[in-house]
């Protein structure tokens, strides 16, 4: 299974934030999608990533006024992507030994989806399922 097959499943929508904006918008972005972390994305080319892990350990470190500082500060910029043709099973075993839980879908420089461990595992899921119902057909003749 690869990464197009995932975003076939889920969508190629993609909610990003800007370098410039604040991380009080960041937050409010990421609440109203509903998402645990954005593409940072100036002039259409990916430039970073930012997640809620990003936000709470700088709140721990410098405190509110974090909310006031621009994503910029707080964004990671060695952005590990991967590109639609990618294999799933693949793209886990970069997700968990890197410790991330989200990654870029890039395809000619750009971005055109993000897909998530969670999204990872259920495709995962779903093709073993798959696979078992169709054991179970030809078994049963």
């Amino acid at each position: 299974m690869r990464i197009a097959d995932v975003l076939r499943g889920k969508g190629n929508a993609v909610a990003t934030v800007e370098p410039s904006a604040t991380v009080a918008t960041l937050i409010d972005t990421l609440t109203s999608y509903n998402v645990g972390a954005l593409p940072v994305v100036d002039a259409g080319r990916l430039v970073g990533i930012v997640s809620e892990r990003d936000v709470v350990r700088r709140l721990h470190e410098g405190g509110a006024a974090l909310l006031d500082q621009r994503v910029s500060d707080i964004m990671t910029t060695g952005v590990t992507t991967c590109a639609p043709g990618d294999m799933v099973a693949d793209l886990a075993r970069v997700m968990t030994t890197g410790r991330f839980r989200h990654l870029p879908v890039v395809e000619d420089g750009a971005l055109v989806g993000i897909v998530s461990i969670g999204d990872l595992v259920k495709a995962r899921i779903d093709l073993l399922e798959s696979e078992r119902e169709q054991l179970q057909s030809y078994i049963a003749g």
